[in-house]
């Protein structure tokens, strides 16, 4: 059985005397990172991996998409804590986000005793937009052993930026279109019945047009496993509410993985085809497995909060910054079983 889990690491950057920045990366998010220490960075990392390490019952994830990260370099500095912290023998799978305006990135966090990974099958894929660009990371895992594959795709959507939704709601349509023209590509290159999962912070609800209509991910799984087209089951559906203990050992229900101005979202969602749910390919996803990942020390006691957060210190580390934190997003994972 493997855990595949996502979850936005809400903008792990290098320290800010870290020295390879890109101009106009320092330029897009200098006053943010004032006062971003290696001290602070390095404990950013230890409450990332005793977050990580905790999923999948203490064994730590098999695959793990990540967004919000800058570049390779604060990935291997995880992978490596990771490592040092654990059995496992995680690797990188990143294709550096060039164009966001941010210069933040998607990615994959694997086992590779678990996991093989060609090189040939690491795609990005652009989502333009007016204002900036965010990408789709895709990746084929081969299973060690079996020699199953199992096409992966990271995605970070576009956000709610404006005074409204409505008024970024075309970007996160764009995202869901190369989203679904990917899927529809991938079939036709590896055949209908390759095993798919998509996971990410889509900025969007499940029921939103973006993520229904745009991504195809729908909430009737009946209707995937007999379509013959390329259609999402959205997983989201399984947990839109999830009980769980907070920081204080309070009981508390959440109705997102994060939290915005009191109100919970569900913004990141696990979407799988219909090899998964059928078990088409060697591989068949458990549906009722499908969860926020919750660590009683990082979820918050007040009611219109949910994650604790670290933050970025933005020329007040007093203020800003919560070392006892961890992310704005809870995780999500699932669990497949490989068979013959």
């Amino acid at each position: 059985m493997f855990c595949f889990a996502f979850w936005n690491l809400e903008n792990l950057f290098a320290p800010e005397n870290y020295a390879e920045r890109e101009p106009r990366i320092a330029s897009a998010v200098g006053s943010s990172l004032r006062g971003w220490t290696e001290s602070l960075f390095t404990t950013k990392l230890q409450q990332l991996a005793k977050v990580i390490l905790a999923m999948n019952n203490n064994h730590g994830p098999d695959v793990l998409g990540v967004c919000e990260v800058e570049n390779r370099y604060v990935l291997e500095a995880l992978v490596d804590r990771l490592n040092a912290a654990s059995s496992r023998v995680y690797d990188i799978v990143h294709a550096d986000a060039a164009k966001d305006r941010r210069g933040i990135d998607t990615a994959f966090i694997y086992d590779s005793a678990v996991f093989s990974v060609a090189p040939e099958s690491i795609f990005s894929h652009i989502v333009i937009r007016r204002t900036g660009t965010r990408d789709i990371t895709q990746v084929t895992f081969r299973s060690i052993p079996g020699g199953k594959d199992i096409v992966a795709l990271a995605n970070h959507w576009p956000s709610r930026s404006g005074s409204s939704r409505e008024e970024s709601a075309g970007f996160r349509a764009v995202a869901g279109e190369t989203l679904a023209y990917w899927h529809m590509r991938i079939r036709e290159e590896l055949g209908d019945d390759v095993a798919i999962i998509a996971m990410g912070d889509l900025n969007d609800d499940p029921w939103d047009a973006s993520v229904l209509r745009s991504a195809n991910a729908i909430r009737e799984q009946g209707d995937v496993e007999r379509s013959r087209s390329a259609k999402f089951y959205n997983l989201a559906w399984q947990y839109l509410s999830k009980h769980c203990e907070d920081h204080q050992g309070n009981t508390r229900t959440l109705d997102g993985s994060l939290y915005y101005k009191n109100d919970g979202n569900l913004f990141d969602q696990i979407l799988v085809n219909r090899s998964l749910l059928k078990g088409e390919a060697g591989y068949k996803v458990h549906v009722d497995t499908a969860d926020i990942f919750t660590f009683a020390e990082m979820v918050d006691h007040r009611a219109g909060y949910g994650p604790m957060r670290f933050g970025l210190p933005a020329g007040d580390v007093a203020k800003n910054i919560d070392e006892s934190g961890f992310s704005d997003h809870f995780p999500v994972s699932v669990l497949i079983e490989q068979h013959n």
